[in-house]
């Protein structure tokens, strides 16, 4: 979340960012008015301790000199329980105001373009060029299917649309890809965790998944559950609540989870294949790091994330997503989008993006600097790195052959044991 005290002493630089994001500037309007209301009860809950205090005094002074304070008693007693009151009052502005906080998103970085929609995001580099077929591609539902690698109709049938069962080789290739992209990072001197994927609320509210996007997750009722839609959650909640050492940082963590996600308003979008599934599974990228290293850290990640695609030989993109597309929580983000031969695009198989201190003030993760008092609070970054059903699309559709075959890219061979899938 943004600090309060940045959003009461520039209201017009939030309701710009708002603007650009697409935003009802409204949305700050309650805010504002809980806030100078909160502010006003504390002011006045200081006074009426201050006037307390006199009182006291002065019915200590008329004690000891042995006069009546009744008088003086009588009006201590009433301001004591017009403080109670009022003390009531503030916890009450003080629980709105955080909700109402809650719902404002990030400011975008001044790098970020502005724009509507994902239209407007812009190109910024390409590596590689995508395969020229002499034959027509097919999508990688029909090849799962032909190949028996991926069953659509049974999943149905065990859970409903928007699930796939793999199969064999399918489930292996799934398998290796995840081995292969943990075995990756892990070099790169990220720490390897497995999280648990089931969450509480604390957590959600903490990377900004919660209250906004209470409509997208799966909840478990009793008690207040939620399954993760990224690795994200649970992993940046490690260190919640926590003050780390300046010496601790930078952490880098990468964790492969199944994500759940509900896919809400995407009816219609994407209905056949891997692309938009309820279950899919993931591996994360994520870093907590000083204030002043987040950016050039965003740009790491994001070449850590380009470096899996390297290596499978998939042409990409990168994208810098304009302030109509960027996420709640991020203040900037780049998209990594996939060459998909099928379809003749790019799709998106990576987020990275730099959250500065939204979600560590949302998840209190602080750090305190050696030889100075006080505490700031972390940055922290994550992307996708990478999201595996859409990596295993990408070779399905990229390394397909004219009898329906698939060649396994050359990095995943000694992970799966065969150069080629019949």
């Amino acid at each position: 979340m943004l600090d309060a005290r940045f959003v009461m002493g520039n209201p017009e630089k939030v309701v710009k960012a708002l603007e650009n994001r697409g935003y009802e500037p409204s949305i700050l309007d309650k805010f504002l008015k809980i806030e100078n209301e909160r502010r006003m009860v504390l002011k006045d809950i200081e006074y009426q301790r201050e006037l307390r205090n006199r009182l006291s005094e002065e019915i200590a002074r008329l004690r000891k000199e042995g006069k009546d304070p009744s008088a003086l008693l009588r009006e201590a007693k009433v301001t004591s329980d017009y403080i109670t009151l009022q003390e009531k009052r503030l916890r009450e502005l003080e629980e709105s105001s955080m909700e109402e906080l809650l719902l404002i998103p990030n400011i975008p970085h001044e790098s970020v373009p502005v724009g509507k929609d994902e239209t407007e995001n812009v190109e910024i580099r390409r590596w590689g060029e995508p395969r020229q077929f002499d034959f027509e591609p097919m999508n990688h539902w029909d090849i799962g299917e032909m190949l028996e690698i991926i069953d659509f109709e049974r999943a149905s049938k065990i859970a409903g649309a928007r699930f796939a069962l793999m199969k064999g080789i399918g489930a292996k290739l799934e398998r290796a890809l995840m081995n292969f992209m943990l075995d990756l990072n892990t070099l790169k001197g990220y720490k390897e965790v497995f999280p648990p994927i089931i969450v509480n609320r604390e957590s959600m509210i903490g990377t900004g998944q919660l209250p906004k996007f209470a409509h997208e997750l799966f909840m478990i009722s009793d008690p207040e559950s939620y399954l993760i839609p990224t690795a994200e959650v649970p992993v940046t909640n490690i260190h919640r609540n926590e003050i780390l050492r300046e010496e601790d940082l930078p952490i880098y963590y990468t964790a492969y989870t199944p994500c759940f996600r509900r896919e809400a308003g995407s009816y219609g979008k994407d209905v056949r294949g891997l692309i938009r599934q309820h279950q899919f599974n993931k591996v994360e990228l994520v870093k907590f790091v000083k204030p002043e290293d987040s950016y050039e850290g965003l740009e790491s990640l994001t070449r850590d994330a380009e470096d899996i695609l390297q290596k499978l030989e998939l042409p990409y993109r990168v994208v810098a997503l304009c302030t109509g597309d960027l996420g709640f929580a991020a203040s900037k983000t780049y998209d990594l989008e996939v060459w998909l031969s099928a379809q003749q695009r790019y799709r998106e198989i990576s987020s990275c993006s730099n959250f500065t201190d939204f979600q560590a003030r949302r998840a209190n993760i602080r750090f305190k600097r050696e030889g100075k008092k006080g505490t700031e609070f972390v940055h922290t970054l994550n992307g996708s790195g990478l999201a595996i059903g859409r990596t295993l699309i990408a070779i399905l559709e990229n390394y397909q052959q004219k009898d329906g075959s698939v060649v396994i890219p050359e990095v995943l061979r000694p992970y799966m044991g065969i150069d080629i899938i019949k």
